[in-house]
Parts: C-alpha cells; structure tokens; sequence
C-alpha cells in the first residue's frame, strides 16, 4: 500500500513538513502495557510469540487505532528481532527484560552473526499484510528498526544495561572488531527496513533508544555514521523516514546530516529551538515529557497547547512524547491527552 491509498494523512503530511489544521499525534509504545486489553493478550502467548505471530501482531497494533483514534499505528514489534535473527538467544523476561543467552564479545562471536536473515523476519512481513488490510487505508502504519547501536549494546551486554560498560570497553579498546560488528548490524537493519517498505508499511522509524550513552566523538562514529548508511539505502520512495534517539536534543544537527524527514526529540531541549537549527524540509516529532501523562487533567491539556503555541505556524510537526508511554500511565489520560490534540487547531 503506497501513500496514495491513504486519503488526507494529517501524519504523512506533517512528516513531509506540508502543512496541517492541527498537529498529528500517535504515540511511542502505543500498543503496550498500559492498556488492559494488552494484557489479555500478553497473558496468553509470550512476548516473542505475539511478535511472530501475524494475526496476533496484528490484534495488538490495532489496539490503540480501536481504543485511542490516534493518526498512525505503529507496527507491533521489537527492535530486537534483526538481533535474534542474526543469531542471538533472545528471551524476555517479565521484570527483567530481555536477554540474550549468548553475549557477543570477541571475534567468533562475530563473525558467527548471520547478516542474509530475511527470510527468518518473514513473520514481520506477514504481520505488515494483515495489518494494512485491517487499516484498509484508513491511517498509515509506522515500520521500524532498531539502529546498530542500540542493537549492539544489547548483544554485547548481554541484555539491558544502566552503564553500558562492556559496550564501552568494546569500542574503546576493540574499535575494529565494534565497526565490525557494527557494520553486520547495520547491513540486516537495511535490509529489513526494505522488506517492511516493500511489505506495505507507509513510513519507518529508526530507534536509536541508547545514543545518549554515547559521547558526541563516539556517536558520530559509532551510531550517526551507520544510522547514516542506513537511512540513504533505504527505498523511500513516498516513506517519510523518521530518526530517534535519546539524546537528540544533544545530537539533532548530525541526525539531520543523515537526511531523515523527520527527527523524533527528547523532552530536554525546546522544540521550536530544535526545530529553526535543522535544515528546511526536516519535520520535528515530540517532544512531550511522558510523565506529563501521569499528572491531572488539566495539567496535561495545558501542557499540550503550550507545546501547540510555540509551534504554532511552524509546518512539519508531529505530536509525540519524547520517549515511550510507561506501562502504569493511566489509559484515561493517554486517551485523553490524544483528544486534546485532535480537538486543537492553529
């Protein structure tokens, strides 16, 4: 499904920085734990079941689309899934997260990765399909990726990690074997993002959830320089593609060399200074503390237009938070700071 089939995306517009009666809004973690109905689904298959599992994929991605009307759904997924395929032993665990059994942390390690796995993200492929038949054009569906960096971090840790240390000693004192990794990582992420376009997906995130571990030196050449790689092989045709890390409001003038349409930005920095630093034609996404969500009513109303205000007249603006939707925000104010937005215009 091309972006043609989709009539009047206030979402695909905003992304290709047209301008829109009111800011489009969809949200990081839409389809996740803070919604009762996911967990009647999580509580019958695990995580990874319900990730390769199409018609279940699909139920959860279509969760938030049901319940909160947002402007685009998002692909029910993890960004870990490009690790697994390549050969990582990946398990999640309730409370701890994920984990790989098998860290990688030396040259066989690597060079045991597998970098043609297309056909072992088929199910992606498969879930996209129903997906797109379910939205039946109604809103554009958001594919994604996890960058290289991010990916790493997790296979060399081993799992989640608060210091990233072993990932730190990696690049510091093995920078070739980093960049090789690193390289393998980046070829797989590209070529998933492609199945996905070609799958039918309307627009494609890149997360970059750990850059702001990294210094500015050691993110350029680390993380911005394989995101870079990444995001001119991709077939984008009609695909706004959209860049995110924590720490774009450090790192959001190399992001934008990497030539996405849109730039996702954290909660620390103002978004309409973000906004005037970047090249014209690069829409901004964000940058709404998720906490805010936790707070009464009237507090997230208020904050959501003084957001509004200081963006106003700028074209190229997709509401969003500066990072995910927590699992124990109350499903009321998530639904209700969406209705805030819809009701709003310029």
């Amino acid at each position: 499904m091309s972006q043609n089939n989709i009539q009047n995306s206030l979402f695909l517009s905003a992304a290709f920085s047209e301008k829109t009666e009111r800011p489009p809004v969809w949200m990081m973690r839409q389809a996740g734990r803070f919604m009762p109905e996911y967990w009647e689904i999580k509580n019958k298959y695990s995580f990874l079941e319900m990730c390769k599992t199409p018609e279940i994929a699909a139920d959860v991605t279509m969760l938030p689309v049901d319940l909160l009307g947002i402007d685009a759904a998002i692909l029910f997924s993890d960004i870990l899934v490009t690790a697994e395929a390549m050969g990582g032993e990946l398990s999640f665990t309730q409370g701890v997260g994920p984990r790989f059994a098998n860290p990688v942390r030396n040259q066989s390690h690597v060079d045991a990765l597998l970098t043609d796995v297309d056909d072992r993200l088929q199910y992606v492929a498969d879930a996209i399909k129903v997906i797109q038949q379910r939205l039946n054009g109604s809103i554009p569906l958001i594919g994604f990726a996890g960058a290289p960096f991010t990916v790493m971090s997790y296979l060399v840790e081993g799992g989640s990690s608060k210091d990233f240390k072993l990932t730190k000693l990696l690049i510091h004192n093995h920078p070739e074997l980093a960049h090789q990794l690193l390289a393998k990582i980046a070829k797989v992420t590209i070529d998933y993002l492609n199945l996905q376009i070609a799958a039918g997906v309307n627009a494609v995130q890149l997360f970059d959830s750990w850059a702001l571990a990294l210094s500015w030196d050691d993110y350029t050449e680390f993380s911005h320089n394989y995101n870079k790689e990444i995001i001119s092989k991709l077939n984008r045709k009609d695909i706004p593609v959209i860049s995110f890390c924590k720490g774009s409001s450090v790192f959001a003038p190399l992001m934008a060399d990497a030539q996405p349409d849109v730039i996702s930005v954290d909660w620390n920095a103002d978004l309409l200074d973000i906004k005037k630093k970047l090249p014209a034609g690069i829409a901004v996404q964000g940058n709404l503390d998720p906490h805010i969500l936790y707070a009464d009513k009237k507090v997230i109303k208020e904050r959501i237009h003084r957001l509004f205000e200081r963006m106003r007249g700028e074209n190229g603006f997709i509401f969003n938070l500066g990072h995910g939707i927590m699992p124990d925000i109350p499903f009321d104010n998530v639904k209700y700071a969406i209705e805030v937005v819809k009701e709003y215009r310029y």
